[in-house]
């Protein structure tokens, strides 16, 4: 792992700074580092996606441990960088692609190298990274409503957003991504971090934060993509009464003609607002308009 002066040292060789539009913000506290690695219990045989590898700092550390790393960079120089860096690592690839292909689909190239690992190794799929700002969201999002899914998540965020992946119905924060993330699984802030152990220093704190799914609240959803189309439906309108957000129904939902029907046998008042709801009246809410179809 890499000490802010070697950070420095390598992107002063590369005559590059620090690229404010990727959202990079190096993690250079070896001991929270370190804290981030042990937190997610890596075992020999354990596939790690890292998202913003930068100069391959954590990699190295996640190498020490897991029986193959996959580090995404979207940066060229960096990419470069950590190669170099990591070039005597056997486990390790990494890839200098966007991880998003769109906003919703991760790059087919990071889910090519996953599958290849995957069929040389059955445990777990972890994500471990600290996640540039400006992708953190949608790649969690991505990575838990699948097809690729992660079976926990270990990740250094913007605090607001780890606030949003906790929040609960009824919060200001609470939204889409905080109802994926309760509906298939368990979310934690474990730390709260100080702009000083990242290098340049962020405007705003940060969060450690993990998650990990629940095979048993997955199956309640029996179909995840009818469950996104609900949440984005009522969430689009989060302040509209949910009867009045039925008639914005797009997708598969314009097949669904009895929403009086739906909120009833729910036990759903229709005159309450989404941001109200709880993840469970999402779940109940897709499975009867799958019913209906």
């Amino acid at each position: 792992m890499q000490t802010k002066h070697q950070i420095q040292q390598l992107l002063a060789s590369a005559a590059v700074f620090p690229n404010k539009h990727f959202g990079q913000h190096f993690l250079i506290d070896l001991n929270l580092m370190r804290v981030l690695i042990d937190s997610a219990r890596i075992r020999s045989d354990d596939i790690v996606l890292e998202v913003g590898c930068g100069t391959g700092s954590l990699t190295d550390g996640l190498a020490e441990q897991a029986g193959f790393c996959i580090a995404v960079e979207v940066d060229d120089t960096l990419a470069k960088i950590a190669q170099e860096q990591l070039a005597d690592k056997g486990n390790v690839v990494v890839i200098n692609i966007d991880i998003l292909e769109s906003k919703h689909k991760i790059s087919s190239t990071v889910v090519n190298a996953i599958e290849k690992a995957r069929s040389k190794r059955t445990r777990r799929l972890l994500l471990v990274a600290n996640l540039p700002y400006n992708v953190a969201s949608p790649v969690m999002l991505n990575l838990v409503t699948g097809p690729i899914v992660v079976d926990e998540m270990y990740v250094t965020v913007q605090k607001q957003v780890a606030e949003r992946m906790t929040a609960k119905a009824g919060s200001g924060d609470y939204g889409t991504l905080s109802i994926f993330l309760s509906a298939t699984g368990e979310v934690k802030v474990e730390r709260i971090l100080k702009p000083t152990v990242f290098w340049p220093q962020p405007q705003v704190e940060s969060a450690m934060v993990s998650f990990v799914r629940g095979e048993e609240k997955v199956r309640q959803i029996r179909s995840m993509e009818l469950f996104g189309e609900v949440i984005n439906l009522f969430m689009g309108h989060r302040r509209k009464m949910l009867k009045a957000c039925t008639k914005f129904a797009g997708g598969e939902l314009v097949k669904v003609d009895n929403w009086p029907e739906v909120f009833e046998r729910c036990s759903i008042d229709p005159t309450q607002r989404p941001e109200k709801l709880p993840p469970e009246d999402y779940i109940a809410i897709a499975n009867l308009c799958r019913e209906h179809k």
